[in-house]
């Protein structure tokens, strides 16, 4: 079946980068998860909880993804190629999340325009719990979503993350 989930998760972590220990994982259509302010337990209970696939430690799967997330980090990449498993979320956390992809590097979007730009004008608030729980943070760019008047609003790694990587791609805070 064309939507179904992969079968097999595999994960490895990246060392040392300036936010911290990352963690990834993949299917065999790509990425599924990047984590940080984790350890190796909670992401398997995180994957296979979440994910009910088998789980798989394979950092040659990662390598790729891997290579793009420190490129970006060292501020020499603006936008990743790698792909993305879209098919075990929900309907209405992947269309936030595609329009949220699409946030161009040093550049920023606000919870009420992506709802308008969904076409639900008056879902931010489920916008924002939408990216509460992306579980691809920094591919997924939930950092450059702001609250109204370009405030910054919640992030899973913390705002002080947020701004840092705000400022590291050239954008100009209120």
């Amino acid at each position: 079946m064309a939507n179904s989930p992969a079968a097999t998760i595999y994960f490895n972590s990246l060392k040392d980068t300036p936010i911290g220990e990352i963690w990834l994982a993949c299917s065999e259509r790509g990425l599924v998860a990047v984590e940080w302010e984790t350890n190796r337990a909670k992401l398997l209970d995180y994957l296979t909880r979440r994910l009910k696939m088998s789980v798989e430690e394979n950092p040659h799967k990662l390598t790729k993804i891997a290579q793009e997330l420190n490129e970006y980090l060292a501020g020499e990449r603006r936008q990743f190629t790698i792909e993305i498993d879209w098919s075990w979320m929900r309907p209405f956390q992947r269309e936030v999340l595609l329009a949220t992809f699409a946030i161009p590097y040093g550049q920023t979007s606000t919870y009420g325009k992506i709802s308008e730009q969904i076409g639900k004008p008056r879902s931010a608030r489920a916008v924002g719990r939408a990216e509460a729980t992306n579980p691809m943070p920094l591919v997924i760019p939930c950092h450059r979503v702001l609250g109204a008047a370009g405030k910054l609003r919640g992030y899973g790694g913390g705002l002080a993350i947020k701004k840092w990587l705000l400022q590291m791609e050239g954008t100009v805070l209120a």
